[in-house]
């Protein structure tokens, strides 16, 4: 298989853009991925439960050195970094990013570090511009940069800041964002 994971990162409309991606995985897809989406630190896990309302794969949120595993949504969890190593996950509570823990980067940067060539970087939704120097570092990488389209994204901010930090990054509508991971989970 090309590729080893598929990192996703949201924030304001973030999750009406996951549910929509995540509902169009069928349940053997066997890529792993790793989501960061803004919110408070005392956000509780109403997220989990949120993304796996009409989800084939499971979906968990992280804890510290859980194994990394195919077909597995793992979810940063409120208030902490989430770090994508050789084979698992790492939680941290080093300074917010751009004002955010879990902090979009954060995650895409050791992915990129950890993966290279294997990872694909999803900047979809939100303000600001988390997400977009990760982005760019999957893509140094020799990893794959998608980006939600400014037309379907509820807030351009991230996806205009990814497309400005990248070089020739795959832009999509958010209903062709699913399809395509499944096409690339088959290379």
């Amino acid at each position: 298989m090309k590729y080893g994971i598929v990192v996703i990162g949201a924030s304001l409309g973030g999750l009406r853009a996951l549910k929509a991606i995540l509902s169009a995985l069928p349940g053997n897809f066997r890529l792993p991925l790793a989501i960061v989406q803004h919110r408070s630190a005392d956000a509780g896990n109403a997220l989990q439960f949120a993304l796996q309302d009409g989800c084939a794969l499971r979906v968990r949120e992280a804890c510290d050195k859980d194994a990394i595993e195919p077909g597995t949504v793992t979810l940063a969890p409120p208030n902490y970094h989430l770090l994508v190593e050789a084979d698992h996950f790492a939680l941290s509570t080093e300074a917010p990013v751009y004002y955010a823990r879990p902090s979009i980067d954060v995650m895409f940067e050791s992915a990129a570090e950890a993966m290279g060539s294997r990872v694909i970087g999803v900047v979809l939704t939100g303000t600001l511009s988390d997400g977009a120097r990760g982005l760019a570092a999957i893509q140094r990488h020799g990893g794959l940069a998608l980006i939600e389209s400014a037309a379907t994204a509820f807030a351009a901010g991230m996806p205009d800041a990814a497309a400005r930090a990248t070089v020739n990054a795959t832009v999509l509508k958010l209903e062709e964002i699913g399809p395509h991971l499944i096409e690339l989970a088959l290379k």
